[in-house]
């Protein structure tokens, strides 16, 4: 694949984009994601920890969070609807929502349905201007940075099906092959092509997706029953992207190793699996050297273990998956259940481990 343009990028952007083209990398890229709800609850002592770990948050000024802000409709308490017509509930505001009622639970509803507008209805109201977001992949790219595309929820392909028929109905649709199932997949892939496409056409230089293929210890259908249903919608959506020569970095929780070659197949450049379910060695023989990995460390040790531990756990997985000439991104996320102790031990490791420098915030 061609490189995109190291010319005019800044000096974070140059390191994101030589590790994901295996080109020797200054550091390993590394980030901390945390939750709104960590934010509810540790407020100004979690902004202390922020504030003393800058290569790991670069640019943060104090005082610059709210610490109750929310910026996504799924994050807020109560019932939401999507433009599919999927029914959301949320009991804990700052963490994520659940699907609670399903549009085509009952096949009944499909002579009806009202499929969505892919360029006018985004997942919960109208698509932004798109003029403003051609603006914003522009400015982003004149700032130095990259200009991302995506605009799809998260579960936009084999997740949203569910969305749509409810987990068990799906499960049942695929084992009995039901020919309703096709018109759905038909519809739910067309809304995602027109997406990826309008973005490559505004001039996306890398793709964003994420859709959880796995389970806790397997797929949740066959490698076999995967590939008829859902590997040809993954192959046609990205198609554009491949002729495109535009990377693919695809979020994908659970356990997915045995389809790993065929998402790399598909077009997918940049994966971000899950460490716990996919399990080390399994990470190391399908996908090292052969996808760039955004490697998910254990959310489920964070909140339970000591911070010798945690040292451990990451020191284990870098030197399991790092190569000199990059294809590795380290990638911690803290709920509120990890102690303050802990998210500040992450950081501390990753910046001894993945060395990343010092940014200039501008």
């Amino acid at each position: 694949m061609p490189r995109i343009s190291y010319a005019g990028r800044n000096r974070q952007t140059v390191n994101y984009l030589k590790t994901i083209y295996f080109d020797y990398p200054e550091w390993t890229p590394c980030h901390v994601s945390l939750m709104p709800a960590t934010w509810m609850k540790y407020r100004e002592a979690l902004e202390e920890v922020v504030l003393a770990h800058p290569r790991i948050f670069p640019g943060y000024v104090k005082g610059s969070r709210d610490f109750d802000r929310v910026d996504f409709p799924l994050y807020e308490r109560g019932q939401h609807v999507d433009c599919w017509g999927t029914v959301w509930e949320n009991i804990e505001r700052g963490l994520d929502s659940m699907p609670i009622s399903y549009p085509l639970e009952d096949w009944a509803a499909l002579e009806h349905y009202r499929w969505p507008d892919p360029l006018k209805d985004d997942v919960f109201g109208p698509r932004p201007d798109w003029e403003e977001v051609r603006r914003a992949m522009a400015d982003a790219k004149a700032r130095g940075g990259l200009a991302w595309g995506g605009g799809l929820q998260h579960g936009f392909m084999y997740m949203r099906l569910f969305y749509l028929r409810g987990f068990e109905n799906l499960m049942t649709d695929l084992a009995t092959e039901d020919p309703r199932l096709w018109q759905i997949i038909e519809h739910v892939e067309a809304y995602n092509r027109a997406v990826i496409n309008k973005y490559l056409e505004l001039g996306a230089e890398i793709i964003g997706l994420g859709d959880d293929l796995g389970m806790q210890a397997s797929l949740p259908m066959s490698p076999a029953m995967w590939r008829k249903f859902i590997k040809p919608s993954y192959d046609r959506m990205l198609q554009p992207c491949r002729a495109a020569e535009v990377p693919v970095s695809l979020h994908t929780d659970g356990h997915i190793l045995e389809i790993i070659p065929d998402l790399i197949e598909v077009g997918v450049t940049v994966l971000n699996p899950q460490i716990r379910a996919n399990g080390l060695a399994g990470l190391v023989e399908m996908a090292k050297g052969k996808v760039a990995l955004v490697q998910d460390l254990d959310r489920q040790l964070f909140p339970f273990a000591t911070p010798a531990e945690i040292e451990e756990h990451i020191g284990t997985v870098f030197e399991a998956l790092h190569l000199p000439q990059g294809g590795l991104i380290l990638s911690a996320e803290a709920e509120p259940d990890v102690p303050l102790e802990n998210i500040d031990a992450i950081c501390t490791i990753l910046e001894k481990i993945c060395r990343p420098p010092l940014l200039d915030p501008a």
